[in-house]
């Protein structure tokens, strides 16, 4: 009743500012609370909002940031539970306690600021349910892609078109490795080690090189470009580990660069009720396609639909200043709304309380249905070593053609020691067979190995 209330008087007529509760005061912490304490120059909005409450996990921890003492706090929980908090902002990161405390705070009616990629990817159904269900919002700008404005132009600006495809470079650690080894001809493994050096990796890069971090985003576009839930389970991901130097080079030979992509694509563009095609994997891309020039650290999401054709988000996936204006963002779009919620309280009731602006809410709850891998058409690129016999060409053509796989060339690039090397690329081809072409060649006594296998955009 307290809770309600406040409720009330921050609904009435008179605006009286936005409190915020942030939830901690890391990297991403403190560039979002240096951002709004540099006012100057920037809307006009932020003069209106309060940092009120702010956890951390230590009281006593040298700060890049200047704030009152009581307003820092080590008990979470308890700004989750303070009526007088408008807006609860997450960058804690992790899935708990992040999880648990996102839903105490969307039950006690606070709107949330997330750049959460993990715990939206595992725990979307979970919170945009209990949002919906409290009348509130869930904002998550800087989830994806750093300051790339991306979330809400597929949620609003984009929102009128049928999404084809979202296929992005969202990963600045694979990308920065995969542009070193292509300029530099480096080793993975050579580059790797430089990179958490430099602090471009971190001390375990799983997350990052066995693209679970690239699974999580792509989870999240796919959900907003599509307007279905997306099971993290469904989207097929493979990373960079198996990439070699050997691969880039003959890809450049081919007109291709090799990236790190997600895509997001479904199956029969002109069906609104057809499957998607959810997958990560290091993929051969065209030099002339406009993911092909993003190299280093930076991201890009390209986004192809009806009517629009193809628009591209490009710019700085990470940093502490790159995510902090994607965190803002979010901060003055939900003052915004708050400041123009001029219901009285005499007109106020539980239904107005629970209207929710459909182009800032999830206003989906149905799964889309994903497509099994071996449905995907698509071009491959792989690499044989084979003993230097006779007919070895000859012979993997003919497994190809025993299950429909049209190959646009197959030549003998050299020699790996005794060993003979062969490159094939396909053309489009049902997965399913591609594989199955595979599996019956690695039995031919001529080959040794398959030491890669690539998709080919």
């Amino acid at each position: 009743m307290l809770y309600l209330q406040l409720l009330l008087v921050k609904l009435g007529t008179k605006f009286v500012g936005v409190k915020l509760g942030i939830l901690g005061l890391g990297t991403v912490g403190t560039g979002t609370v240096q951002l709004l304490q540099d006012k100057t120059g920037r809307h006009p909005l932020l003069q209106e909002i309060e940092i009120y409450r702010v956890g951390v996990r230590s009281l006593d921890k040298p700060r890049a940031v200047q704030l009152p003492t009581d307003v820092l706090t080590t008990d979470l929980e308890a700004i989750v539970n303070d009526p007088a908090v408008d807006i609860i902002v997450e960058v804690i990161g992790g899935l708990e306690p992040a999880r648990s405390l996102i839903l105490k705070a969307l039950s006690n009616g606070k709107h949330v600021v997330t750049a959460n990629k993990a715990a939206i990817a595992r725990f979307g159904a979970e919170i945009f349910t209990t949002a919906n269900q409290s009348g509130v919002y869930v904002m998550l700008e800087a989830a994806v892609g750093g300051g790339i404005p991306v979330i809400q132009p597929l949620k609003q600006s984009l929102s009128v078109n049928r999404i084809h495809t979202v296929t992005g470079i969202v990963n600045g650690t694979t990308n920065y490795i995969l542009t070193r080894m292509q300029t530099e001809g480096s080793n993975f493994s050579d580059v790797l080690a430089d990179a958490q050096r430099l602090g471009y990796a971190e001390a375990d890069p799983t997350a990052d090189i066995d693209g679970l971090d690239a699974a999580d985003k792509i989870a999240i576009l796919a959900s907003l470009g599509f307007g279905g839930r997306i099971n993290l389970k469904d989207v097929y991901t493979e990373g960079i580990r198996q990439v070699s130097k050997t691969d880039i080079a003959y890809a450049e030979k081919l007109g291709f660069v090799i990236k790190l992509l997600a895509i997001a694509k479904r199956i029969t563009p002109s069906s609104p009720s057809s499957p998607l095609s959810l997958r990560v994997h290091p993929t051969l891309v065209p030099q002339a396609h406009p993911l092909a020039s993003i190299n280093g650290v930076y991201n890009a999401i390209l986004v192809e639909g009806e009517p629009i054709g193809q628009v591209m988000f490009f710019g700085p996936g990470a940093g502490a200043g790159a995510t902090a204006s994607a965190v803002t963002s979010d901060i003055l779009n939900l003052a915004a709304t708050l400041k123009t919620q001029r219901v009285t309280t005499e007109k106020l009731d539980q239904s107005q309380i629970g209207s929710l602006n459909p182009l800032l809410a999830c206003g989906h709850d149905e799964y889309s249905q994903i497509a099994p891998m071996a449905e995907l058409i698509t071009r491959f690129y792989a690499r044989f070593l084979t003993n230097d016999q006779p007919g070895v060409i000859g012979k993997l053509g003919t497994c190809f053609g025993n299950y429909g796989v049209s190959l646009e060339s197959i030549v003998q690039t050299g020699f790996q020691g005794e060993l003979a090397e062969i490159v094939v690329v396909t053309h489009d081809v049902p997965e399913g067979n591609f594989r199955q072409a595979l599996a019956e060649i690695e039995n031919l006594e001529a080959i040794e190995s398959i030491p890669s296998l690539l998709r080919v955009l």
